[in-house]
């Protein structure tokens, strides 16, 4: 299998991926953050990306679309495609808020081995011990698990069970003046107890119905003192409720985030575009980005140059153009969504890369054009950053709104010379350290773009 994996990816990662899989622990082989990974190896993350995506394609990983909370960094929905991700809302009972997907902030991308490759821990998620579970399973890989995580995990918990399918049990325990939460990370379900004011000698009462609606019961008051609690689990499996005290060390744990790989950034990159084409997107389906970068390319004078060199020749230049775009496009974490004619349309994760990606373009151009001892290649670039809508369209992952309307019309305003690009892309900090590196001074002015009815403000990059 690892064989395999190299005729497509690069040997560095391939061999410590097979190291991971050989010598690692189980819990290092589920849901895989691949920045992470490739941080803490040393990797180009790009390439880590690729080999992951050929070793889920080859069988040996599982890749998994999972919807997280985030307020605590919990997994809501565990997905094996995009596709079935079709709430328009998702619910956490742990923060009792509910929230909108969108592809960027609350949608990670993991790689867990598969049981053919080897076998672990987390592919039987319910022989896990209740802190094995919230580890492994229930935090998304956005979430840092510190290395004494069983301390804090022990200093926030006043009691863990774990509950068979159809059985009850009774729980008997002395109430903190606390905030407290009882939280069953199986079903979601989630009880608030404010517990605050004089305490109490006489025993208190409270009943839980564990299920698989996601309940989150309204907030009750109590007093500290004595408390006797009836849980019954109704689903048909194990559920493991949790008392935990909602104070600093259980917030603080929660706050501590690291970068994830998100549907967005892995619907931007070529490879997974290759490797998957169009099985992403159901047709109906809509999916919101709340920043993406677009880069539009056209060749200036393209009809003309068939008309000067001839078909042949013609041809031959503007696939040699087109190979050089990709190539640059996939170098900078970006992918080709379509090409129009002799026109290219490509998404990037962020403004700076589509930046860095059109200077090298327009390089890449005029060392081809110095090669020919001509002006036969001549690019048009525009840029533009914003939210849009994930579609698919002529059965292919696309986009759709208002960002890639002004992308295209910017495009059609920039000349051969100077790539254009609006302010959303300039004023972005990441941007400025990549224009100072290559000594371009953005000049700025407002133009009227068409079909858009306010003016917006572009930047001319000579």
């Amino acid at each position: 299998m690892f064989a395999a994996l190299r005729q497509s990816s690069d040997n560095k990662t391939v061999d410590v991926i097979e190291r991971l899989v050989k010598e690692g622990d189980d819990r290092q082989l589920a849901r895989v953050n691949a920045i992470t990974f490739a941080k803490e190896h040393g990797l180009d993350e790009s390439a880590v990306i690729g080999a992951f995506l050929h070793a889920a394609r080859l069988g040996m990983f599982d890749l998994s679309w999972n919807v997280l909370c985030p307020g605590c960094g919990g997994v809501l929905d565990t997905n094996d495609t995009l596709k079935t991700i079709q709430k328009s809302e998702y619910s956490c009972s742990l923060c009792a808020e509910d929230y909108e997907p969108t592809l960027d902030e609350m949608i990670e991308v993991t790689f867990t081995v598969t049981p053919r490759m080897r076998r672990i821990a987390a592919h039987s998620p319910h022989d896990l011990s209740p802190i094995e579970y919230y580890r492994q399973i229930y935090f998304g890989s956005g979430l840092e698990i510190p290395d004494n995580f069983e301390e804090v995990f022990e200093a926030v918990t006043i009691e863990s069970l774990d509950l068979p399918a159809g059985d009850k049990a009774i729980v008997s325990l002395q109430l903190p003046a606390e905030f407290l939460i009882i939280c069953d990370p199986v079903t979601h379900t989630a009880q608030f107890l404010d517990v605050k004011g004089e305490p109490v000698r006489e025993r208190q009462s409270l009943s839980i119905i564990f299920d698989r609606d996601m309940p989150q019961y309204p907030t009750i008051e109590m007093r500290p003192g004595p408390l006797r609690i009836s849980m019954e689990n109704r689903t048909d499996a194990r559920v493991l409720p949790t008392i935990f005290v909602a104070g600093d060390t259980l917030h603080d744990f929660m706050k501590n985030r690291r970068p994830f790989l998100t549907a967005k950034q892995l619907l931007s990159n070529q490879t997974f575009r290759d490797i998957y084409r169009t099985d992403t997107l159901d047709v109906d389906q809509r999916l919101k980005i709340t920043s993406l970068t677009f880069l539009f390319t056209d060749l200036r004078g393209s009809t003309e140059l068939y008309e000067r060199v001839g078909d042949l020749v013609a041809f031959d230049l503007v696939r040699t153009h087109f190979d050089v775009l990709n190539a640059i496009v996939a170098s900078e974490a970006g992918a080709v969504v379509k090409t129009i004619g002799d026109a290219v349309m490509a998404t990037f994760p962020t403004p700076d890369r589509a930046v860095a990606a059109a200077i090298r373009m327009r390089n890449a151009m005029r060392d081809l054009n110095r090669e020919r001892e001509g002006e036969d290649l001549l690019l048009k670039i525009g840029i533009h950053e914003g939210p849009c809508i994930a579609v698919t369209m002529n059965e292919r992952q696309d986009y759709f709104g208002q960002t890639v309307n002004i992308a295209s019309r910017v495009q059609g305003l920039a000349t051969s010379s100077e790539i254009f690009a609006t302010s959303s892309v300039i004023g972005d900090p990441r941007t400025s350290g990549v224009l100072e590196k290559s000594g371009i001074v953005p000049r700025n002015q407002s133009l009227p773009l068409r079909g858009i009815a306010a003016e917006v403000t572009v930047f001319a990059l000579p």
